[in-house]
């Protein structure tokens, strides 16, 4: 009988609440471990080994010495996959980035801010090259299950090429625009469901975004034709997209 492909979870910056997502899978996480080995988890496990075949990395790069730890993580594994927003496109970590460092490091650390090192935060593929992603502000727990299971078969996992808007539809959701809300459904990756519309909130755009997403045509629907301040808009795409939109 064939060896089973050994899988190994990684944080860097970031709440580990992707992880949690994965350890709350419970049954549907044991029926997966009959087809893997986990030999690093640090949420469900105290084990470590360093010999892998898939590593998971949660979390955005923000420290010099988070390059080397992701290249050796890199080096041992044959798939990387960047897991949850930090990992995938930056995400919150990145808002950083718009701050002068004195500011964030006083908030962050407080008075001993001189003691840790900081710099721009980066997501994982800005670093190393990831070879598939689960998106989102925390993932789902099944499309975790589905791209795992892809990978197994050898695969390239196909994430969903819509905008949320799409499953606005579906769900029946009026438009946050029709109603006045600013909202980044429209450029945003589906295959959250819409969760936060349809539960009242907005798109904030944990999922990166769509193939071919225009963004000068976003702008110009939240801005011009919504009205929206331009500082408004800026800030809610620095939100998670900061990384992406750097330059808007």
């Amino acid at each position: 009988m064939a060896d089973k492909p050994k899988i190994a979870f990684f944080d860097f910056a970031g709440c580990e609440g992707d992880q949690l997502q994965v350890a709350n899978l419970e049954e549907k996480l044991l029926d997966l471990l009959e087809h893997v080995e986990l030999v690093s988890f640090r949420e469900v496990m105290t084990g470590h080994a360093d010999d892998y075949a898939i590593a998971f990395v949660e979390g955005s790069i923000t420290r010099p010495e988070d390059e080397a730890r992701v290249r050796d993580i890199r080096s041992r594994a044959k798939i990387l996959v960047a897991l949850g927003a930090c990992a995938h496109i930056g995400g919150v970590n990145c808002m950083k980035n718009f701050m002068d460092e004195a500011v964030y490091r006083e908030h962050v650390y407080g008075h001993k801010a001189r003691s840790y090192a900081t710099a721009p935060a980066r997501p994982v593929s800005a670093v190393v090259p990831v070879d598939a992603a689960v998106p989102g502000c925390p993932i789902s727990g099944d499309e975790f299950l589905r791209v795992t299971k892809q990978l197994l078969l050898g695969m390239a996992p196909v994430l969903p090429d819509y905008p949320v808007c799409v499953e606005c539809k579906m769900a029946g959701n009026v438009c946050r625009y029709e109603r006045g809300g600013l909202c980044l459904g429209i450029i945003t990756r589906g295959g959250c469901g819409a969760c936060c519309v349809t539960e009242g909130a907005q798109c904030w755009g944990c999922r990166g975004l769509a193939p071919g997403a225009n963004l000068d045509a976003a702008r110009y629907v939240m801005q011009d034709r919504a009205g929206f301040p331009r500082i408004q808009v800026q800030d809610l795409l620095r939100m998670y997209l900061g990384h992406t939109t750097a330059a808007l």
